[in-house]
């Protein structure tokens, strides 16, 4: 895994050898970041955003955001051992000033914060058998007085059986093998 645009271009990330997480590919991270950039559909920059990743594993999503200079990216992560190699690809890139780490579960992090009005941009890349991407989007809409202009990327399974509808407004849905990419808007 290397990081594919930016201040931090060709870095390389650590990740975990085990199959513990699922790194986001590089080629869905970099149309991802193609749509962000250049589609007229969305209408957020990531230049001085700040980020809230979720399901962040060893922060691939989240790291490559402050390489393209967001101002700050806020991950959480679950998994212990996912949690220390976050760290350390943190701290290997010297971008510190620009991360906030939480170690604990989605739901207790979105419970225990005042996060008003503070993020533009949510990712939300679930483990595929987590089946909590419902829950967690009605939290963020319940405990965020999110920004009118604000992103909300989802990585599900292709096959996935989730529903969105009556929390997340699509914007656009892109397939990537197994992967399917959703982008919208909390309604």
């Amino acid at each position: 895994m290397r990081i594919i645009s930016g201040n931090l271009k060709g870095k390389k990330l650590f990740f975990l050898e085990a199959s513990k997480t699922r790194p986001l590919k590089d080629m869905v991270k970099e149309s991802i970041f193609n749509i962000i950039t250049h589609s007229n559909l969305i209408s957020v920059e990531i230049n001085n955003s700040e980020i809230l990743d979720l399901y962040s594993g060893t922060g691939s999503f989240g790291i490559e955001c402050i390489s393209r200079n967001a101002k700050k990216v806020t991950f959480v992560e679950k998994d212990l051992e996912a949690a220390e190699i976050l760290k350390k690809n943190i701290n290997f890139l010297s971008i510190k000033n620009k991360s906030l780490i939480y170690q604990g579960s989605v739901e207790r992090f979105l419970n225990q914060h005042n996060l008003e009005n503070r993020f533009n941009i949510f990712f939300l890349d679930p483990p595929f058998s987590d089946n909590y991407i419902f829950r967690d989007l009605n939290l963020i809409k319940k405990i965020i007085n999110f920004k009118k202009d604000h992103l909300i990327i989802v990585h599900l399974e292709k096959n996935s059986k989730t529903n969105l509808d009556g929390v997340l407004d699509k914007i656009l849905v892109k397939n990537y093998g197994r992967s399917q990419i959703v982008f919208g808007k909390l309604v």
